[in-house]
């Protein structure tokens, strides 16, 4: 008996885990196409092909859903940014360009979207506060060791700081008009700027 439920069990955990992840990405899409207003559990559940009762087993409170959305797909980013650069330290006009692509797809779409929702929603704003913090260090980790910066040196940090709020810029601009042409040239001059400043 004891090994009928065992072999029944593993198929059930990767079936529970491919549920959460199917409700994690529709999370993400609902909330960049639609905002916070128009992302309901239920929508979300629909688009992920789930009961809303399997939904609310995984995800508890809508708030729940949302945050641990946008932290696993921003997760699922800087993975993905530093399988770009499996060497470490990459050409700076590279790694730039990637970080602002950071700032130009559906995850950051989705995350403002939460930032609006937090700013009017007292029970969201601590959390995705805690999680904007958290992923703020992560990408600036990211970003340091990508760019070979020695943050001992007076004012590399703020550099490569000044480097991410203008990616978010971008991604901002980005928002209302394709910014590609634009953006292109501002990646090059921000590449020479690092290439000064961080030696």
């Amino acid at each position: 008996m004891g090994g009928v439920s065992t072999v029944d069990r593993v198929p059930k955990q990767d079936r529970s885990r491919a549920t959460r992840q199917r409700l994690l990405e529709a999370a993400v899409a609902c909330l960049a196409e639609h905002g916070w207003a128009g992302s309901t559990v239920q929508v979300v559940a629909e688009r992920a092909g789930v009961s809303r009762g399997a939904a609310q087993h995984h995800f508890p409170t809508r708030e729940d859903l949302f945050t641990a959305a946008v932290e696993y797909v921003a997760d699922q980013r800087s993975t993905a940014l530093r399988a770009l650069f499996p060497q470490g330290p990459a050409d700076r006009r590279a790694v730039v360009a990637a970080l602002v692509d950071l700032y130009t797809g559906p995850l950051f779409r989705a995350a403002l979207h939460l930032w609006v929702a937090a700013s009017n929603e007292e029970q969201l704003r601590p959390r995705v506060t805690e999680l904007e913090a958290r992923v703020g260090r992560e990408t600036h980790r990211i970003a340091v060791d990508l760019l070979g910066a020695d943050e001992s040196r007076p004012g590399a940090r703020e550099t490569v700081q000044g480097l991410l709020d203008m990616a978010r810029g971008l991604g901002l601009a980005n928002l209302l008009t394709d910014d590609r042409a634009r953006r292109k040239r501002v990646v090059a001059q921000w590449a020479a700027l690092l290439d000064e400043a961080l030696g």
